[in-house]
């Protein structure tokens, strides 16, 4: 099997992507959005490691069933986020 050739100049805009994508965290970090600033900042999160993994882990070039995996372990991080969740907001504080 032959590995993808993957030229510097893809590397380079993923580069400068990841770091409009820092600045622009930076940059709301600054104003109040209330309930939004989570929401924003978790979306900005979830595009940057979508970045790094279909591109510096060469993701985007393999089978499906490498898809699949990482589908696995997204799906499996989202059900242990929404444990830890649920424990938290059912527990009696005070």
């Amino acid at each position: 099997m032959t590995e993808p050739v993957i030229s510097p100049l893809t590397y380079a805009k993923t580069f400068g992507g990841l770091l409009v994508l820092t600045a622009l965290t930076t940059f709301l970090a600054f104003f109040d959005l209330r309930e939004f600033n989570v929401v924003i900042e978790i979306g900005i999160a979830v595009a940057k490691a979508s970045l790094i993994v279909a591109i510096f882990m060469h993701a985007r070039h393999e089978f499906k069933l490498i898809w699949v995996i990482i589908a696995v372990g997204v799906g499996w991080f989202l059900i242990l986020l929404s444990l830890s969740l649920s424990d938290y907001f059912t527990r009696a504080w005070g």
